[in-house]
């Protein structure tokens, strides 16, 4: 009776759950899926197991393996183990060539069969001894005085065997550690040290770019990274923008930096000053990906910058050479283009509106009488035209022309606005007392 996967086999699989990276970390696309049996047909199967740990077994019975089948498989030390088969067919010859593992071809172990209802019994049953060994090895590392971590436990599907993977800064004698790990759980003890870098992978999560962690997907094969990479990129040396989730530098600067390189090869050097009748100009940064060179009158300094392209720098270059000056560096034909300014990207206001300006409503303060004159008997205030102000500005053209020496007026209210589709009124003037 053939084993089918069920939801309990795939529970930490991103497929299905949409969180972590365990069951279907590392997994391949087989884009040669759709091609007939007979050409597919290959000896050796890539087993995935726990922990990006993956291997290459043979297929000597000639099953029919799919991608994601659980098979049972011969242990390196004895006994079996169940994994996935993660690529079968032609990409597998083509990824050992690509990667140079010949040598694991060879020393490649069998397949018995596809795994079976009580093969995964005991495969899910070995896989509950993991989390309860690992909190337990970590007790005993620490009564000892370890300087180490253990990060996971991986069991063997027939529960013989145990692999203990562990950090540490400095090579740690942990030979009594084995003894007591072997008499606690009664088992074979295998320490396997990894790095910073293997743990992010394990652990998984969410880089800058907004994706999942590539060494919690798909990469499996960590090459060094140096700071090289980012300068060929022109990339900030900071440390908080280079370092990954790991402490270490980011992996993703290395998928890039060939390109830049072979951009690089098109550019004129940078140690070549450029002769103009202006002045003598020296190299500051280029732009690879724009195809631009900026330079400026003083060496290493962005004082006065022009920006050109690469075809006018090697233009000026074969000029100097002539010994032929140009009057200008930028040609007169094209207007020189204004140096971005590189700080912008980096503030903190870049991605703030502008706010409007709201205009104050100021409302004219008309000169009143003096509260203190008496009334008239209407209610009116009076008062003498001598109190009254002069400014013929404030009091309007047609208000200014009625005011005469002695007029008494009475103190106006301050005007309405007019609505909206109404007409506005003129004020009424009393006549003149002649």
């Amino acid at each position: 009776m053939e084993y089918k996967p069920d939801l309990l086999d795939k529970i930490d699989c991103p497929r299905c759950k949409g969180v972590g990276s365990r069951c279907c970390k590392l997994s391949t696309f087989d884009w040669l899926a759709d091609l007939p049996d007979g050409v597919q047909q290959q000896e050796i199967v890539e087993v995935q197991f726990k922990n990006t740990r993956k291997n290459y077994y043979r297929n000597v019975d000639h099953l029919d393996l799919k991608r994601g089948d659980y098979v049972v498989v011969e242990a390196d030390s004895g006994g079996y183990d169940v994994g996935m088969v993660a690529l079968t067919g032609t990409l597998v010859s083509t990824k050992i060539r690509a990667n140079h593992d010949e040598q694991y071809v060879d020393n490649a172990k069998a397949i018995y069969r596809k795994a079976r209802p009580a093969d995964m019994d005991h495969y899910h049953a070995a896989k509950l001894r993991e989390h309860p060994t690992m909190i337990e090895s970590r007790e005993i590392a620490t009564s000892l005085g370890l300087d180490m971590k253990i990060g996971d436990v991986e069991y063997q599907a027939d529960g013989t065997r145990a692999i203990f993977y562990y950090i540490a800064d400095q090579r740690v004698d942990f030979r009594k550690l084995i003894r007591l790990l072997a008499d606690a759980f009664h088992i074979r003890v295998e320490m396997r040290q990894i790095g910073a870098r293997q743990e992010a992978g394990r652990i998984g999560g969410i880089g800058p770019c907004g994706r999942a962690l590539c060494c919690a997907t798909w990469l499996s094969r960590f090459n060094s990274v140096s700071t090289a990479a980012a300068r060929f990129q022109n990339l900030a040396q900071n440390s908080l923008k280079l370092t990954g989730q790991c402490g270490k530098l980011k992996c993703c600067t290395n998928y890039e930096v060939d390109v830049y390189m072979e951009a690089k090869k098109a550019f004129p050097s940078s140690r070549t000053p450029l002769e103009t009748e202006s002045g003598t100009y020296y190299f500051n940064k280029c732009d690879l990906l724009a195809g631009e060179i900026t330079y400026s009158l003083a060496p290493k300094s962005l004082e006065e910058p022009e920006t050109i392209s690469v075809e006018r720098a090697k233009e000026i270059i074969e000029m100097n050479q002539r010994g032929e000056t140009p009057e200008t560096l930028s040609d007169q034909q094209e207007a020189p283009k204004k140096p971005k300014d590189i700080l912008f990207d980096n503030a903190i206001n870049r991605f703030d509106q502008p706010k409007k300006r709201k205009r104050r409503k100021t409302n004219r303060k008309r000169a009143r009488s003096n509260t203190d004159a008496p009334r008239a008997k209407d209610g009116n205030p009076t008062c003498d035209r001598s109190e009254e102000p002069t400014n013929a500005a404030e009091e309007g053209p047609e208000r200014a022309d009625s005011h005469e020496e002695g007029a008494t007026q009475p103190d106006r209210k301050p005007r309405r606005k007019p609505q909206a589709g109404g007409r506005r009124r003129r004020p009424r003037t009393k006549p003149q007392e002649e």
